[in-house]
């Protein structure tokens, strides 16, 4: 790839899962949910989400992406990587940023980003970016469907 920015970030689309779905599967340390991260799993959000979720394009290839949405209140980006050959160009930062104002379009004030401890690079960039660490609160889950089964890729 050349240091020109040459990529493009569009609003995500169901025709772009396939080659989403295999972008995440290279993501080191990626965790893809058996039934939130199917096809009609990522249709359902996107259904929900129309104008949220991005992807990074370059010379037709999908180099990055982003799922991002909402409950009215409070932002969300979840799955947010760029292949590795693109990393260092600002292509995460630029779907960042589209999300952020995808987000203020639909007046949601506050976003957050849930990064697994062992992601090291993930934490990295967001303090760079400027995200606040919360240590002011814990983070429970309830699982209603045990076979929505979590992979991480190695």
């Amino acid at each position: 790839m050349s240091n020109e920015n040459k990529y493009e970030i569009r609003v995500m689309t169901i025709d772009d899962y396939d080659e989403v779905y295999s972008l995440w599967q290279t993501i080191h340390g990626f965790g893809i949910r058996s039934i939130d991260d199917s096809r009609e799993g990522v249709l359902r959000f996107l259904k929900r989400n129309p104008t949220t979720s991005v992807v990074a394009v370059e010379d037709g290839k999908i180099v990055g992406a982003i799922l991002c949405g909402h409950d009215g209140r409070r932002g969300c980006l979840y799955h947010v990587c760029v292949d590795e050959h693109y990393r260092k160009c600002g292509i995460g930062k630029s779907m960042v940023v589209a999300c952020m104002r995808a987000l203020q379009e639909e007046h949601i004030n506050k976003v957050s980003i849930i990064a697994f401890k062992v992601n090291e690079l993930g934490n990295h960039f967001w303090k760079e970016e400027g995200w606040t660490f919360r240590e002011d609160l814990n983070y429970y889950d309830f699982t209603l469907n045990e076979e929505n089964i979590t992979r991480f890729n190695k």
